[in-house]
């Protein structure tokens, strides 16, 4: 059963904050209308209809005991004067009592209590024929006695005015708090999106500090907790720089002995071929520890990002072909995003001999797939294949997938490995477009 209100509650906080101020509203002021509906009300209502039944009394037992029609006369007129009835006499006429509908309030029942208790003759209200008028009918010996009652002798019209009180109050108040509320959650979605927008590498600098006191604070730590960040990637990123510098020095001059040797043979060869795979060794793992959060987001294309990819791909010699184009744009950090595809490009071309690039548009996303037609990677091992420095038999530094997840999820999506249409192995990309 918990678990069933649970489900009906709302999602957001400003509709649950919301919701816990309407509850207690409607609580307290459908207990003040009880008080009022069920005590006072009643209690006027009767005392109401106590009056115009014992008039009523009076009247049907002077007609019925008066034969004359001067003093008849005279009765009807003083209670038309006094009561401000309206009365009618029909003589011969009798009436069948049939059941009323019941209305809103207690005004009918109490009459209908009070005339029973105070009138000694059959009688009918009708409460629905006039506006203006209560009708009350009296079944005499040998007539009927129709009296209008004025409805304001009966109505109680402070009822309307408290529940004007009740609703008009209640809404106000609502608003009010419903606009307090607004700007309190406003806060923490601008929160929110400057935390999401950071985790997608666009650095939108510090947000402003507004809001209640707890909000301030969490604005105030994510603003320095950025600033720490920034810190550490800039420390790293000059560490790694000179890291670079220091590791290519040696490289460089062993290049330049091994071009000085006087006899040059396969073994040269093969020397300057072991330097330069640890000079693209040594770049891929400063690449991998760099990232590239310092390139700024831009709205780009994604069909000119993989034409892009394919055609340096075909120049390098693979076999590539471009699925249909979807004509979706996200925002994203062009030259990582190309490095992260080509990676993967690269990846398929080397396992197999026909490469297709193509993308599909999704519901707030976009895919971008990677197929080949190679052998294909058993289930168990896609995932372990996304950790660095995992080598393959193919060879390679093993850092190409683990660099192109680091570089999509900055971005917000992910990389998942999956069985082409050609059984090979496919290379899905999801990314997030902005709305």
């Amino acid at each position: 059963m918990f678990e069933f209100f649970k489900r009906l509650l709302p999602r957001s906080l400003l509709a649950r904050s919301l919701l816990i101020m309407l509850l207690p509203l409607l609580l307290a002021q459908a207990v003040a209308f009880e008080l009022f509906y069920g005590r006072n009300l009643n209690f006027v209502s009767h005392r109401l209809s106590q009056a115009v039944a014992g008039e009523i009394a009076t009247l049907s037992d002077g007609l019925d005991r008066v034969t004359n029609d001067a003093d008849r006369a005279w009765i009807i007129r003083e209670a038309e004067q006094h009561y401000y009835f309206l009365i009618t006499i029909k003589p011969g006429a009798h009436f069948v009592p049939h059941p009323q509908a019941n209305l809103w309030g207690p005004m009918d029942d109490s009459l209908a209590t009070s005339l029973k208790e105070s009138v000694a003759y059959p009688t009918e209200m009708d409460w629905r024929s006039d506006p203006v008028y209560v009708i009350v009918r009296i079944q005499l010996a040998h007539e009927l006695v129709e009296i209008k009652v004025p409805r304001k002798r009966l109505v109680d019209n402070t009822l309307l005015l408290f529940l004007l009180w009740v609703s008009g109050s209640s809404a106000l108040l609502y608003l009010i708090a419903a606009m307090f509320m607004r700007n309190q959650v406003r806060a923490i979605r601008r929160l929110a999106r400057a935390a999401d927008s950071f985790g997608r590498g666009q650095d939108r600098g510090p947000i402003k500090l507004e809001g209640a006191t707890e909000v301030r604070l969490a604005a105030a730590a994510f603003n320095l907790m950025q600033e720490r960040i920034h810190r550490f990637l800039s420390q790293r990123t000059e560490m790694l720089a000179g890291v670079s510098h220091d590791l290519r020095t040696p490289l460089t001059r062993l290049r330049l002995a091994i071009a000085m040797l006087p006899n040059q043979g396969p073994d040269t060869a093969d020397m300057t071929a072991d330097i330069e795979e640890m000079d693209r060794m040594i770049a891929a793992y400063l690449a991998f520890a760099r990232g590239e959060g310092e390139e700024q987001p831009q709205t780009m294309d994604v069909d000119l990002i993989l034409d892009e990819v394919a055609a340096a791909a075909r120049r390098a010699g693979a076999k590539i072909e471009r699925g249909p184009a979807v004509g979706v744009a996200v925002r994203v950090r062009p030259d990582a995003l190309r490095r992260a595809i080509t990676n993967l490009a690269t990846n398929a071309a080397r396992h197999g001999d026909h490469v297709t690039i193509g993308a599909q548009a999704a519901e707030r996303s976009v895919h971008i797939m990677i197929d080949d037609d190679g052998p294909g990677m058993p289930e168990h091992l896609r995932e372990t294949a996304f950790r660095p420095f995992i080598s393959n038999s193919l060879g390679g530094t093993g850092l190409g997938l683990a660099i192109a997840r680091d570089i999509v999820r900055s971005h917000g999506g992910d990389i998942y490995l999956e069985t082409s249409p050609a059984h090979g192995l496919r290379a899905r990309i999801r990314l997030p477009v902005s709305v």
